[in-house]
């Protein structure tokens, strides 16, 4: 039942008009001739069940640039399955064309050229359009957020999330999972939880004292005359990625044997559709989905990967909505007699200069930023290079802040987590304290500074290495591979831990790092409680003020093989 027309419609129209020439030319004037908002949102009605995911928002309010991957690796029978395909090798696999509007939204090709040429991506009041404009078609549509709601901006960070929570209560969600909404602390989420006019779904929360349920396992709704059971599922590796001490009495895990007696259990009740709003992680569900029968659709989450078609694993749908704003996805099914029977998916770009803001929406957005107007929009210096982060090994913003730690800090090697989060800037761009928080803001943001040994540091390179590139997915509890500045390093990801990591190298000079030798090392974001040092933003902050203008150069220091 898939069909690639609906959502390659407008790239099929931009090679028509423009051609294959004049890539990162086109004025955003040009652009909008072809990406009109009506056929963003062009879909032919199907079945009796709609179901709208948006996930990984990281509390982005306004439009963004966000450049997708250049390195995306799957290890094991996954490799160069999707989502772990990217660039050039993406648009062969899903037939779109290169430099066009998809082109752009889902691939890191010429990204600064287009991105001149479409705009920025995202901005929930676009996205409370593109949501009220389905929920027109389809009144009984269900609204699904997959968590990572709450953090990731200034904003955010100030309010607690409570600016997150007033516009997310705004677009109307159905239910939704979570993640990082955690790292608020438990305190603050269940003063949240507790004020939510729509249900915080965890299956596999528990109660570690009373090894019960914490949260509400899953929700029914009629839809279409169908029982629709949604099953939420949190992050797993919560008390591993994250600090433990700021949910200390809650336990999680992928709970395989759980999630079948709930499946069961839905079953039982008179589900008709079973869908689990996942958090888990793209290759956890693709596992997951394999191993428990019953369940018809997984909204993934947490990898942040957007892919055009569902991937199917049996009779279960995988869908990937992206990240950041950046896309909706809708899913129509044909739903009969306890059966998915048929169905469409449409994953939707949100162009920012198409889409119109929906005025309710971008009004109470701008209300929740007005406090902090000021703050948002302080220049802190420019940038002559493309900053970004999301890929499997070093992004020029993490190359930023280790610069800024090895300088700020005196330190000989700086470490900078891998996160997911954090949108772009383009070259010649000025860094706004926004953009800074942008990439920073969170609940733990001390930026430390210690001794380490050469096989201290050989090991956390293992150890996180092993978080991403286990070949059993559900052995991978991390996010991309940690960064690295001022020491180089070969990784083999086809060896197991302990193997993987060699050739680790001191930039400056050259010499090999010595096992017996200790190393001044920066970092930030320990899940150490107590950890001492001054906020990273700040850190960062001063630093950039010290350049003026800040260029990284390109990386090589990371040298990959085995994949």
């Amino acid at each position: 039942m898939i069909s690639r027309r609906d959502f390659l419609q407008a790239t099929v129209a931009a090679s028509a008009l423009w051609g294959a020439s004049g890539v990162g030319n086109w004025s955003r004037l040009a652009a909008q001739q072809v990406l009109t908002q009506d056929r963003l949102l062009e879909f032919d009605d199907y079945g009796n069940v709609t179901l709208i995911h948006i996930t990984d928002i990281h509390a982005q309010t306004k439009p963004i640039w966000f450049r997708e991957p250049e390195i995306n690796l799957g290890v094991g029978a996954v490799n160069g399955q999707p989502p772990h395909v990217t660039g050039a090798d993406f648009l062969k696999m899903f037939n779109i064309e290169s430099g066009s509007p998809h082109a752009y939204a889902l691939t890191y090709e010429d990204f600064a050229s287009l991105a001149k040429g479409y705009g920025r991506m995202g901005g929930l009041d676009r996205c409370a359009t593109v949501i009220k404009a389905i929920r027109a078609a389809r009144p009984d549509a269900l609204l699904l957020d997959g968590g990572d709601t709450w953090q990731g901006s200034l904003t955010a960070q100030r309010t607690a999330g409570q600016d997150m929570v007033n516009v997310m209560n705004a677009l109307k969600p159905d239910a939704m999972t979570s993640h990082w909404e955690f790292t608020l602390g438990i305190d603050r989420v269940t003063e949240i939880v507790d004020g939510l006019d729509f249900p915080f779904l965890g299956a596999n929360i528990f109660d570690a004292e009373w090894d019960e349920p914490a949260y509400e396992p899953y929700k029914m709704f009629e839809v279409g005359g169908a029982n629709v059971a949604v099953i939420g599922q949190a992050f797993p590796y919560l008390p591993i990625a994250n600090p433990k001490w700021m949910f200390p009495n809650l336990s999680f895990g992928v709970r395989e044997e759980r999630m079948a007696e709930v499946v069961q259990e839905v079953r039982d009740a008179g589900a008709d559709l079973v869908v689990v709003l996942s958090h888990n992680g793209f290759d956890v569900d693709r596992k997951m989905a394999g191993n428990v029968p019953g369940i018809d659709v997984i909204l993934t989450g947490h990898t942040h990967d957007a892919l055009p078609e569902p991937v199917m694993v049996g009779q279960t749908l995988l869908i990937a909505s992206g990240s950041n704003g950046k896309f909706i996805s809708r899913v129509d099914l044909d739903v009969q007699n306890g059966q998915m029977l048929g169905f469409r998916h449409k994953l939707i770009p949100i162009f920012s200069d198409v889409i119109e803001p929906d005025a309710e929406v971008a009004a109470l957005i701008d209300a929740e930023r007005a406090p902090f107007k000021a703050e948002l929009e302080e220049v802190l210096g420019t940038t002559d290079s493309l900053l970004y982060r999301r890929g499997n090994f070093n992004g020029t913003w993490d190359d930023l802040i280790c610069n800024a730690l090895i300088d700020e800090h005196q330190a000989d090697i700086a470490l900078s987590p891998g996160f997911r989060w954090g949108p772009s800037l383009l070259p010649g761009e000025d860094i706004t304290r926004e953009d800074l928080h942008n990439a920073t803001a969170m609940s733990y943001p001390a930026a430390y500074r210690s001794e380490m040994t050469g096989e201290t540091l050989h090991t956390i390179l293992e150890d996180v290495a092993d978080n991403l590139f286990n070949p059993d997915p559900y052995y991978q509890q991390g996010g991309d591979m940690v960064r690295v500045g001022g020491m180089g390093y070969r990784i083999d990801v086809s060896k197991p831990q302990g193997s993987r990591i060699t050739d680790m190298t001191m930039l400056k000079t050259g010499e090999a790092v010595d096992p017996a030798k200790s190393y001044v090392v920066a970092g930030w974001a320990s899940v150490n409680e107590g950890t001492e040092g001054p906020a990273i933003w700040d850190l960062v902050e001063g630093w950039i003020r010290k350049q003026g203008a800040v260029t990284i150069d390109p990386n090589t220091s990371v040298q990959v093989t085995g994949a």
